[in-house]
């Protein structure tokens, strides 16, 4: 029973965000700057690649460190 209270509940919001995007203007005459999209997604990636070198840098960590408590 409280399942089906949830799922309803999800269909009231799904359905008042409808509505509100329908009762917004339909004329949007903001501009899109193509250069700040792309300073957007250089700095994703840069941070991307930072967690994966972290990442990468954690897992060599124990590999190492049970390589050496392994040895001893």
């Amino acid at each position: 029973m409280s399942g089906e209270r949830i799922i309803e509940a999800d269909q009231v919001k799904t359905q008042s965000n409808i509505d509100v995007a329908s009762k917004s203007p339909s004329k949007i005459t903001k501009r899109v700057d193509i250069n700040k999209l792309l300073s957007r997604v250089r700095s994703e990636e840069r941070k991307q690649k930072k967690e994966n070198l972290v990442f990468f840098g954690v897992i060599s960590s124990v590999i190492v460190a049970t390589g050496i408590i392994a040895s001893l």
